[in-house]
C-alpha cells in the first residue's frame, strides 16, 4: 500500500500540473525537488528567493534549473502591489506599511501572497524555515478557511493494507470543542481529496458513549455535536475509544448502530499529547509510514515540511498539497 499510495498521489498530481511555489529555495533539497517535479510533470515549480544564491547552489551541485522559474521578491514587478495587499490585510492588527514591506521581501510571505493572488496553486516550505514562521506567513497572507476556527495538521498513516488519517498530531496542544470539531471536518475533507476514500470520522476519547465521565470526555462529546451540526454530510461519531473505532466486533458491541465504529479511517485525537504519541507509536510499533504532517485549515494549501525532510518527502507533500488544492476548487 505504501508504494501504491505514493504512486497514486504522484499520478493524480501529474494530471493537475499546478504551479507550486517553494519559498525555502536556497537549499539543495528544494532544487532537487523542483527538478524532479518539473521533469516528471508533477507540477510547475517556482523557486522564490535570491536568484544569485539559488543559481550558486545549483551550479555547485550540478543541478540544472532549465525551464524552472525563479522569483526574487524584491526584484518582482508584483512587489509593490503585494506590499500594499499585505498592509491592507494586517493594518487593523497594527501592522505598518514599512513592516508590510519588510515582510513582503521575505520569500515565505511573498510566496503566500502569490498563492493569495492565484499566481500559484500551492506553497511548500519548512525545509529551512521553522513551523512557526511558515504558519505565521500563511495566516498573514492567505488566512484561515471560511468557517474554520483553527489551523491544524494531519498525517496519512500508510499500512500495507489500508490508509488512516490521524489529526491533530503536530500543532495544537489542547484544542477547544469548537476547534476539535473544525479539525475533524478539515481532516475528513482533506483525507477524501488526497486518498479518494469516503471518510469515516471517529472522535477519540478514553470513553465510549458515556462509559466514563470527565471534563475531557465532555469536550469530545461537544466537539462531535458541533462537527455533525456544521457538516451533516460527513459520517462522524463519538466519543469512542480507539478499539471501538477500529475493530468491527468491538465497535458493534460498544457502539451498536454507529455509522463509524469498527470502520473509522479518520481518527481525531482529543489533544496533542494523544495525537503525537499515537502517531509515533503507530509508526514505530505497527510499522506504518507516516506521511506528513500536512498543515490544514487555511483558505489555500500552504504546507509545512520538517526541517529534516528528505527530497522524497518534499515531492510527496507537493503532490498531496496539489490534491488538496483540487479539493478546494
Amino acid at each position: 500500500m505504501s508504494n501504491n499510495f505514493i504512486s497514486e498521489i504522484r499520478e493524480k498530481a501529474k494530471g493537475l500540473n499546478y504551479r507550486i511555489a517553494y519559498p525555502d529555495a536556497e537549499d539543495i533539497r528544494t532544487l532537487q525537488t523542483a527538478r524532479f517535479v518539473k521533469d516528471n510533470n508533477l507540477g510547475q515549480p517556482v523557486l522564490v528567493g535570491d536568484w544569485k544564491n539559488i543559481l550558486k547552489i545549483a551550479e555547485e551541485n550540478k543541478i540544472s534549473l532549465d525551464g524552472i522559474e525563479i522569483v526574487n521578491p524584491i526584484e518582482s514587478a508584483l512587489f509593490e502591489n503585494f506590499t500594499q495587499k499585505l498592509y491592507e490585510k494586517r493594518k487593523a492588527k497594527g501592522m505598518t506599511f514599512e513592516q508590510a514591506r519588510e515582510l513582503t521581501a521575505k520569500p515565505t510571505y511573498f510566496a503566500g501572497l502569490m498563492l493569495d493572488n492565484d499566481d500559484v496553486k500551492v506553497v511548500v516550505g519548512g525545509n529551512v524555515s521553522s513551523t512557526g514562521d511558515i504558519i505565521r506567513s500563511a495566516i498573514y497572507t492567505v488566512g484561515v478557511a471560511p468557517g474554520i476556527s483553527i489551523v491544524s495538521s494531519y498525517f496519512i498513516m500508510v499500512f500495507p493494507d489500508k490508509l488512516l488519517c490521524f489529526a491533530d498530531c503536530a500543532v495544537n496542544p489542547d484544542p477547544t470543542a469548537e476547534q476539535l470539531a473544525d479539525i475533524a471536518i478539515t481532516s475528513a475533507k482533506n483525507f477524501q481529496s488526497v486518498s479518494g476514500l469516503t471518510p469515516y470520522v471517529a472522535m477519540l476519547s478514553f470513553s465510549t458513549k458515556g462509559s466514563a465521565t470527565h471534563p475531557h470526555v465532555d469536550k469530545v462529546i461537544e466537539a462531535t455535536r458541533i462537527a455533525k451540526e456544521k457538516a451533516p454530510e460527513l459520517m462522524i461519531d463519538g466519543e469512542m475509544q480507539a478499539d471501538a473505532a477500529l475493530v468491527p466486533s468491538v465497535g458493534e458491541r460498544k457502539c451498536k448502530g454507529s455509522p463509524v465504529a469498527g470502520k473509522a479511517n479518520v481518527l481525531i485525537f482529543p489533544d496533542l499529547d494523544a495525537g503525537n504519541i499515537g502517531y509515533k507509536l503507530t509508526e514505530r510499533l505497527a510499522g506504518a509510514s507516516a506521511v506528513g504532517p500536512i498543515i490544514q485549515g487555511l483558505s489555500k494549501p500552504y504546507c509545512d515540511l520538517s526541517r529534516g525532510c528528505s527530497v522524497d518527502d518534499m515531492i510527496n507533500v507537493s503532490c498531496i498539497c496539489s490534491l488538496m488544492a483540487k479539493g478546494l476548487v
